[in-house]
């Protein structure tokens, strides 16, 4: 990925009084999105005042919280914020930081264990064999309508994710082409 830092160095963001955000990486301006999916691609950077050289990375990555907070889903419950704001001028307010660093690398951790769990308990699971007796039954049913739908489905190499997908989608508009030359 062009944005990925080389030898382990953030890439640097510089942010300018009309507040443009500089990629000076791609020498291209960017905008909160692009520095939202750079936090969830794993790309380290940090964001500078153009002028001063201050560091604003705290600031635009709170900034980013915000507005996925306005237009989006809310994810921090209200409660949640309440005691967190509380916690500002509280004595334990330095231990804090790394109490919550902690435990989103352990929610993070989890969240993989449980990933993992499942898709291991997939191959035994009754339902997930329904599923996938659906999903042959399916193949089979839009082979009636679209004949060498199959075949040409078994020419090709396993897919991943998006290319089935496009597969999927590219098969259902052959099927419904034939379906509009049928009603003719």
């Amino acid at each position: 990925m062009a944005n990925q830092a080389k030898d382990g160095e953030a890439v640097i963001i510089k942010k300018y009084a009309n507040r443009r955000l500089y990629n000076t990486r791609t020498s291209s301006y960017i905008t909160l999105d692009h520095l939202a999916q750079m936090v969830k691609d794993n790309v380290d950077f940090k964001v500078i005042d153009a002028k001063t050289g201050d560091d604003l990375t705290h600031s635009i990555l709170t900034q980013i919280i915000m507005e996925e907070e306005a237009t989006g889903e809310q994810m921090l419950p209200t409660n949640f914020l309440r005691q967190l704001i509380s916690m500002y001028g509280n004595s334990m307010q330095a231990l804090l930081p790394g109490y919550l660093e902690a435990s989103m690398d352990h929610f993070r951790e989890n969240q993989v264990k449980l990933r993992k769990a499942i898709e291991d308990s997939i191959g035994s699971n009754p339902l997930a064999q329904i599923a996938q007796r659906n999903m042959e039954m399916f193949k089979a049913a839009a082979a009636a309508f679209v004949p060498g739908a199959t075949a040409r489905e078994d020419d090709k190499p396993a897919a991943e994710g998006g290319d089935e997908l496009a597969a999927l989608r590219q098969q259902m508009a052959e099927m419904q082409k034939k379906l509009d030359q049928l009603s003719k």
